[in-house]
């Protein structure tokens, strides 16, 4: 069983990005660690964020001809490895040099857990680092578009009957 992909993103998400991408051409993200830009996914033209030998490519996303690769780095992929990333859009002003800054919105992370099925499934699956992309090496897919984030990261029932009570 393949594993499910490490990143998807919304179709809010991939709207805007494939605004930008008219505007800047091949775009890529580096999920950031906090500091000055707190969790956020950074969005940059492909190739301006140096990616590092250590670096882990979660997915490509399935958005324009190129796809836009989501990468995070080394040490922060050991802490979040049991967790599916979903880039969102929402409105407000973005962390420092992302592209999305000057449009009123901001990318966001949302998580989810991975099943112990799925944890099984990617244990198989070494993770794509720099190095090895730098060597030519390619996921097999592109990570989907999803309607909500809701579709992936479902809200718990006992959250959501708070939420409408």
């Amino acid at each position: 069983m393949a594993g499910p992909p490490r990143a998807l993103v919304t179709r809010a998400a991939a709207d805007l990005l494939t605004t930008l991408q008219g505007r800047h051409g091949a775009l890529m993200f580096h999920q950031s660690g906090g500091c000055c830009d707190g969790s956020s996914p950074m969005c940059y033209p492909d190739g301006e964020f140096i990616v590092g030998d250590r670096d882990v490519l979660l997915a490509v996303l399935d958005v324009g001809p190129d796809g836009v690769p989501v990468w995070i780095s080394g040490p922060q992929f050991e802490a979040w490895k049991h967790t599916q990333l979903v880039i969102d859009v929402v409105p407000g002003r973005g962390g420092g040099f992302s592209l999305e800054a000057p449009e009123g919105k901001r990318f966001l992370s949302r998580g989810r857990a991975f099943t112990d099925a799925e944890n099984a499934a990617l244990a198989d699956e070494p993770p794509l680092t720099g190095a090895r992309y730098a060597d030519g090496d390619r996921p097999a897919q592109r990570a989907p578009v999803v309607a909500e984030a809701a579709d992936a990261c479902p809200i718990p029932a006992r959250r959501a009957a708070a939420v409408q009570g």
